[in-house]
């Protein structure tokens, strides 16, 4: 199937909505039958995480999917496969969400060159430091014209931002905390003074906010100061003890599409 990549479609429509999912969450098998399902359900693109025994960002909730994840037997072989049978069902933008490790041992070529021929079309690494990457890997990532996203969080200076701006492609992750994900119930005022302050800086790259998007209210309000807004943890609660994890899904996306 053909696909639409992460640059067309901001812009273009309000409310742009990316959820995370685990591969190998709830069972090895799931993440194709959710992201199908997600997509159909009116998601703009899909954040697939990788579990990583060693996570830099993740919360309580997504550790637990990961360590899940980990003993029903994921492995990037088997990750790879199932991105596969995800694109030959949906055409909506694929990011992996992973460890610069995991590439490492895996063979950073080979890993790039699996992303590009099973799909994926950009990646979000939280451990690649962005001086590390121009200096040694970046003509690798050019020549595989895979988006890759920095992040940027409320420490994060001004001018550091910019520099992380140059280097992103697809858009610039802006975490709405410092704290890790699924830790927040509601938005400060320093927090939205800050989505402003980025709001203001005129990136070259789409802004998405991710970290602490748990409802429509927080959807609603992350669109009004950025391009977009990623949920992850509380998708992924939705899916614990869940007796039909599809059903789940498509009513998850509604209460927040209010489709």
């Amino acid at each position: 199937m053909g696909k639409i990549k992460i640059n067309n479609i901001f812009g273009r429509k309000e409310n742009i909505l990316s959820i995370y999912l685990t591969a190998g969450y709830p069972v090895i098998n799931s993440m194709p039958d959710l992201a199908i399902a997600l997509a159909q359900a009116g998601v703009n693109f899909l954040e697939l995480g990788m579990p990583f025994s060693d996570p830099l960002a993740d919360g309580q909730t997504i550790q637990y999917s990961s360590n899940v994840a980990l003993k029903n037997g994921i492995t990037l072989e088997k990750y790879f496969d199932q991105v596969a049978r995800i694109r030959d069902k949906i055409d909506i933008p694929l990011i992996f969400m992973g460890y610069f490790n995991q590439l490492l041992k895996f063979g950073i070529e080979k890993f790039l060159s699996n992303c590009v021929e099973t799909g994926i079309d950009g990646m979000i690494i939280p451990d690649l430091p962005p001086e590390h990457f121009e200096k040694k890997y970046k003509e690798i990532f050019d020549k595989y014209d895979l988006s890759l996203s920095f992040l940027v969080t409320p420490t994060t200076t001004e001018s550091r931002i910019k520099y992380i701006d140059k280097l992103s492609s697809g858009f610039v992750y802006l975490v709405s905390t410092s704290s890790t994900t699924g830790k927040i119930d509601k938005f400060t005022n320093e927090q939205a003074e800050y989505f402003k302050k980025i709001k203001n800086l005129n990136l070259n790259n789409p802004v998405i906010i991710g970290f602490g998007i748990s409802s429509r209210d927080k959807f609603l309000l992350a669109n009004k100061y950025a391009d977009g807004a990623i949920i992850g943890s509380a998708y992924i609660k939705t899916l614990k003890n869940s007796a039909n994890y599809i059903l789940e899904t498509k009513n998850f996306v509604n209460k927040i599409l209010k489709k």
